[in-house]
């Protein structure tokens, strides 16, 4: 092995490391701030996912990357909460479309507030003046992940993107 490949190697490594350090820290932090608000990750990803409006069943499934049966149970736990309601399709009688409640928009909004503090928090900490470059970088490997993604398994990051997750510095929504 050559010391290219062994620097590549290395650098794939700290990577992989980061990345599960990363995950991993976000993911605690976002599981306490949404228990703050008193429901589960799962929960709080499908209120957010609602935000825009009203889906059919099948489409927010999809957009949460999670089973039908899994689905099911969460929204039967918000509905009993009153943060959403199942409504006809009014383009086709036999499929059902979730909406938020009121409740539920104010629930999605304070678990949107938790993470917006938790996010200034992390980004006060970061040297004086790299918070931007810190967020172009972050950009930029964001978009090599979905390329890579898309080069070994195209479409597996289409349902992980909606309009309100299109980049991280609030270009346009693809």
């Amino acid at each position: 092995m050559n010391e290219l490949q062994i620097t590549e190697d290395n650098q794939a490594q700290r990577l992989r490391e980061g990345f599960r350090v990363l995950v991993r820290r976000f993911s605690l932090a976002e599981r306490a701030d949404i228990s703050c608000c008193g429901m589960t990750v799962a929960q709080a990803a499908t209120l957010e996912a609602l935000t825009d409006g009203g889906l059919r069943l099948s489409a927010l499934g999809r957009r949460l990357g999670i089973a039908p049966s899994t689905l099911t149970r969460n929204l039967s736990r918000l509905e009993e909460r009153g943060l959403i309601r199942k409504e006809p399709d009014p383009n086709d009688g036999r499929a059902q479309r979730v909406a938020l409640t009121q409740n539920g928009f104010e629930a999605a909004d304070e678990v949107r507030r938790q993470e917006q503090i938790f996010a200034n928090s992390v980004l006060e900490r970061l040297p004086q003046g790299s918070a931007a470059e810190a967020l172009d970088v972050l950009e930029d490997l964001l978009t090599a992940v979905r390329s890579a993604t898309e080069e070994c398994c195209p479409g597996a990051y289409d349902h992980l993107m909606t309009t309100s997750q299109c980049c991280v510095t609030g270009g346009t929504h693809e």
